[in-house]
C-alpha cells in the first residue's frame, strides 16, 4: 500500500468520522426537541423520501397520532408543528443512510483497485457491520417509545450513543495509523507510562459517554440544576432509594448525575497533570500541541456541561455538549496515537 493510497484511504475515513460527528450533533438536537418518535416506521430504502403532498402528510400525521407520545403529550399538536419534529428525525435517518453509502462505495472502490492492504480489510468490514448494527439499534430504541410510555428506553439510547462513539473511534484510529509517517515505538519507561495514562484517560472519557447517555435517557439534567453541589449536597440523600441498590446506578436521577459529575471532576484533575507530564517528556512537538488543544477542549466541554446543567438543558447547549464529548475523545485518540510513535528526529526535550 503506497503512500498516496494510504493518504486517500485515510482522508476517506476522516470524512466518514466527520459525518459521524455530524450525525451525533443532529441526533442530540433530535433527542432534545423530542423529535425521535415522530417517524413510526423503519423503511431503510423508501423511507428516504419524505411526504410530498398534503395527502401523504395527513397519512404520516395520522400514524403519529396513534402513538403514546401524541396521545399523552402532544395531543394538541398541529400538522405544522408535527412537521417541525418530523424533519429533525428525518434528517437524522437520512444522514445515517448517507454515512453508509459514503463508507461502502469508496471501500469497494479502494478494495477492488488494490488500494487497501489485506490486513486492513477485516477492520473496515467490521466498521461497516457496526454501522449496520447502529441503524438497527436506532430503530430498536425508537420502538421502545412507541408502546406504552412515550420515552425511549434509556438503556437502548445509551447503547445507540455508545455505538456511535465506537464507530468514530474505530474509523479515526485507523485513519491515524494510515497517516503516520514514523514507526511505532514504546521505548523508555517514561513513554510507556504516558501511554498507559493516555489509555486510562480514554477509558474515563468512554465512561463519561456512557454515563452521559444515562443522564440524557432519564433526563437527569433537568434535576439538580446547581453547581458545584447538587441542591446543597455533595451526594443527594435520595441517591440510593431504589431497591435493589444497584439499579440506582442506572435509574436514579441523583446517582446517575452524580456519577457523570464524578467523571468530569476526575478529568478536570487528571488531564492537566497528564499535560504537565507530556510537557516535560521526550515526545514530538505534535504531541505537545495536541495535548494543549485537548486541555483547552476539556475545559470548554466542562464549561458547556455546567452551563447546560444550570440552564436546565437548552437545546443548543445540550447538543454542543454532546458534540464536545466527541471532540475531546478525538483529540485524546490523536494524542494517544502520537505517543505510540517514535519522537521526531531532533526532539529530545
Amino acid at each position: 500500500m503506497d503512500k498516496v493510497a494510504r493518504r486517500q484511504v485515510a482522508l476517506w475515513l476522516l470524512i466518514c468520522s466527520a459525518m459521524v460527528f455530524g450525525i451525533l450533533v443532529v441526533g442530540g438536537v433530535t433527542r432534545l426537541t423530542h423529535s425521535g418518535l415522530s417517524i413510526v416506521e423503519w423503511q431503510p430504502i423508501v423511507g428516504i423520501i419524505p411526504p410530498l403532498d398534503q395527502a401523504e402528510w395527513d397519512e404520516t400525521f395520522e400514524k403519529y397520532k396513534k402513538t403514546p407520545e401524541y396521545q399523552q403529550v402532544n395531543h394538541q399538536m398541529t400538522l405544522d408543528e408535527f412537521k417541525g419534529i418530523f424533519f429533525w428525525e428525518y434528517w437524522h435517518r437520512v444522514l445515517g443512510r448517507l454515512i453508509g453509502v459514503v463508507f461502502l462505495l469508496p471501500f469497494l472502490y479502494f478494495w477492488l483497485r488494490g488500494k487497501i492492504e489485506p490486513s486492513l480489510v477485516p477492520k473496515l468490514l467490521g466498521i461497516f457491520i457496526l454501522g449496520g448494527l447502529q441503524g438497527a439499534m436506532g430503530w430498536y430504541m425508537v420502538k421502545s417509545g412507541l408502546v406504552d410510555d412515550p420515552r425511549v428506553s434509556h438503556y437502548r439510547l445509551t447503547a445507540h450513543l455508545s455505538l456511535a462513539f465506537l464507530i468514530f473511534v474505530a474509523m479515526f484510529w485507523v485513519a491515524l495509523g494510515l497517516l503516520a509517517e514514523r514507526a511505532r515505538s514504546a521505548h523508555g519507561a517514561g513513554l510507556r507510562q504516558l501511554q498507559r495514562i493516555g489509555f486510562w484517560l480514554a477509558i474515563v472519557v468512554g465512561y463519561m459517554v456512557v454515563s452521559g447517555g444515562l443522564v440524557a435517557g432519564i433526563r437527569a439534567g433537568k434535576a439538580y440544576n446547581t453547581f458545584p453541589l447538587m441542591n446543597g449536597h455533595l451526594l443527594p440523600p435520595e441517591s440510593f432509594i431504589i431497591d435493589p441498590w444497584y439499579l440506582n446506578f442506572f435509574n436514579n436521577m441523583a446517582l446517575v448525575q452524580f456519577d457523570h459529575r464524578l467523571g468530569a471532576w476526575l478529568l478536570a484533575f487528571l488531564l492537566p497533570w497528564f499535560w504537565w507530564k507530556i510537557r516535560s517528556a521526550a515526545v514530538s512537538s505534535t504531541a505537545r500541541r495536541v495535548a494543549t488543544v485537548l486541555l483547552v477542549a476539556l475545559f470548554v466541554q466542562i464549561g458547556l456541561g455546567i452551563a447546560t446543567l444550570l440552564l436546565a438543558v437548552p437545546v443548543g447547549l445540550g447538543a454542543a455538549h454532546q458534540g464536545g464529548a466527541m471532540v475531546v475523545l478525538g483529540l485524546l485518540l490523536w494524542l494517544n496515537h502520537e505517543l505510540r510513535l517514535a519522537p521526531a528526529a531532533g526532539r529530545t526535550t
